[in-house]
C-alpha cells in the first residue's frame, strides 16, 4: 500500500503517524508546503518528503489559505509521479482543500482542532470551504468523539473517531533525576508558550497555592516556548513566584518522558476548544494524576474525579483548589496516576489506533476495486 500524507512536514504529529505507517510496511510520502527545518530529520529512512517551498501561513483565514493553492501543481505532480493508493489530508480547511481541488480518490481528511473549532466560524465562506472539503472526503476521521460533533456541523456523513494515543512503552513511568528537592511538590505543564494555552491561569493558581500553603516545597514545571514566554516570566515576578518556576525552552518530543516524570501533578488550562490533548494522554501513560479546563476534548479524556480533575476555563481559583487537593493527598495523587494510566491502555493505545487507521485505509481500497 502507498499512502500519500498531505501535512505539515515540521509538525510532531506528522512525523508519528508517517513512522507509524512505513513501520507496518506501507509506503509513504509526506507533502507539505514548507521544507523540513527540524535539526534533525525525525522521519523513518523509508519516508519520502516532497514540499513546496512555500512558508506555512501563520493566521487561518481564507486570504491565508490561497497560499495553498500555490502548491498545488507541484501536489498533482507529485501525485502523478508516486501513484498513492490513499491520499490523507491533515487539518480539514487547508491540506483538506488542496487535497480535495486534485480529484484524486479516495481522499481522507483528518480533523486536527482549529480547522474545525475556529476556521469555519470566522465566516460564512469559511465554512463553505469545510462543507466543500468534507463533502469531497471518501472518509473523515477524528481523534475525539466532541471534534467529531463539531464537525458534523458541516457534513452529514459518519465522522469515524481514531484518537491520537501514546506509545505505552515511551511513556511510562520511570526513574528520572528530578532537578528539584527531594521532597518537592512539582506541578507542571507541556505546552507551547501561546494565550490560548493558558499558562498564564496556571501561574495565577501557582501563586495562589503559595499563598495559601506558604511551603517552599511547591514547584511549577513550564515546558515550552512561544511568544508568550517573556509575558509570562514577568507574570511570575509580578506575582512573586519566579524563584519557585522553571522555564525549560523547548524540549524536544523524544525526552518528554523525562520531563513528564519529573512532575507530581500535570495540569492544562486551555481558554480555546482543545482537539484531544496528546499531551494530557502522555502525562497520564506517565501514571500523573491531571487538572484540565473543561474546554474542547479535554472532558473527555479526563475522567473528573478518578483520573483528575476538569475546572472551569479562566478560573485560577478552581484550579488552585483542585490542586491544593491533591498536593494534600499524597495517596489520592497515586492512585488517579494509575488510573490514568489504565484509562490510556483502554482508549488511546497508540499502536490500535494506528492499526485502526489501517484498516480504514483497506476498506476503502476495497470499495475503490
Amino acid at each position: 500500500m502507498k499512502v500519500l500524507l498531505l501535512s505539515k512536514v515540521n509538525s510532531t504529529h506528522t512525523v508519528r503517524w508517517a513512522n507509524a505507517l512505513a513501520e507496518r510496511g506501507i509506503k509513504v510520502l509526506v507533502f507539505g508546503l514548507e521544507d523540513l527545518k527540524l535539526k534533525e530529520n525525525p522521519y523513518n529512512p523509508e519516508v519520502i518528503i516532497k514540499t513546496a517551498g512555500i512558508e506555512e501561513p501563520k493566521q487561518g483565514g481564507f486570504r491565508e489559505k490561497v497560499n495553498y493553492l500555490k502548491a498545488l501543481p507541484k501536489l498533482k505532480s507529485t501525485i502523478k509521479e508516486f501513484k498513492p493508493d490513499i491520499l490523507h489530508a491533515h487539518f480539514a480547511s487547508s491540506y483538506g482543500l488542496i487535497g480535495s481541488l486534485t480529484g484524486f480518490h479516495p481522499i481522507v481528511i483528518s480533523l486536527w482542532g482549529s480547522d474545525i473549532f475556529d476556521f469555519p466560524r470566522r465566516s460564512s465562506l469559511n465554512a463553505l470551504i469545510i462543507k466543500h472539503n468534507l463533502k469531497n472526503a471518501d472518509e473523515i476521521t477524528s481523534t475525539s468523539i466532541t471534534m467529531a460533533k463539531e464537525g458534523a456541523k458541516y457534513t452529514s456523513r459518519e465522522i469515524e473517531v481514531v484518537p491520537f494515543g501514546v506509545d505505552l512503552n515511551i511513556f511510562k513511568p520511570i526513574e528520572v533525576k528530578k532537578n528539584f528537592l527531594k521532597n518537592s511538590i512539582v506541578i507542571g505543564t507541556v505546552k507551547a508558550l501561546e494565550r490560548k494555552y493558558g499558562i498564564d491561569i496556571l501561574i495565577r493558581a501557582f501563586a495562589l497555592l503559595k499563598a495559601k500553603i506558604q511551603s517552599d516545597a511547591l514547584e511549577l514545571l513550564i515546558v515550552g516556548d512561544g511568544p508568550e514566554r517573556d509575558n509570562l516570566k514577568e507574570l511570575s515576578r509580578e506575582l512573586k513566584v519566579e524563584n519557585s518556576i522553571t522555564f525549560t525552552g523547548y524540549v524536544p518530543h523524544v525526552d518528554l518522558p523525562r520531563y513528564f516524570n519529573m512532575m507530581d501533578i500535570f495540569v492544562l488550562l486551555s481558554r480555546v476548544e482543545e482537539s484531544f490533548g496528546v499531551v494530557v494522554v502522555e502525562a497520564m501513560a506517565c501514571e500523573k494524576p491531571v487538572v484540565v479546563s473543561n474546554k474542547g476534548g479535554l472532558p473527555e479524556v479526563v475522567e473528573n474525579g478518578v483520573t483528575g480533575f476538569v475546572v472551569p476555563a479562566e478560573n485560577p481559583e478552581a484550579a488552585a483548589s483542585a490542586l491544593e487537593t491533591l498536593i494534600m493527598n499524597k495517596d489520592l495523587r497515586e492512585l488517579m496516576g494509575k488510573k490514568g494510566r489504565e484509562r490510556v491502555a483502554k482508549l488511546y493505545n497508540w499502536e490500535e489506533n494506528v492499526s485502526k487507521m489501517i484498516e480504514i485505509y483497506k476498506k476503502l481500497l476495497k470499495q475503490n476495486i
